[in-house]
């Protein structure tokens, strides 16, 4: 009898785990970086008014032969110098899963960053 009670017990302690995990995954959502226009110039104002979480997927469309995406520091983000250490993607439709704070990314093609190809997001 105490062996059943334990088994229920353990059960729903990881029933309840599993929809907790569920809950989390539920509430990450699926941002297209620049709307209908994509990973373009002038994109630095399309965060403006949105709301992110960690957890949260940036998706990155643009045609790989013109930009790409490199996820960088703050002190790149600003000089538009990223480390040669920096995560480059380059498929066109790069899905990249934002962490709690600041996340920073730059087009690493000569010239497009200080032209307002860059972005910050701001993930709680």
């Amino acid at each position: 009898m105490v062996k059943e009670r334990n088994s229920a017990v353990v059960a729903t302690v990881v029933l309840v785990g599993l929809l907790v995990l569920h809950c989390k995954m539920v509430e990450a959502v699926t941002h297209v970086v620049g709307g209908e226009s994509g990973w373009t110039y002038g994109v630095q104002t399309w965060p403006y008014k949105k709301k992110f979480k960690a957890g949260d997927t940036l998706v990155f469309n643009y045609s790989p032969k013109e930009h790409n995406v490199v996820s960088a520091r703050k002190k790149e983000y600003d000089k538009c110098n990223p480390s040669y250490d920096s995560k480059v993607y380059n498929t066109g439709h790069d899905k990249i899963i934002v962490k709690k704070g600041e996340n920073y990314f730059v087009s690493g093609f000569k010239g497009q960053c200080a032209s307002g190809l860059k972005l910050f997001v701001h993930a709680e």
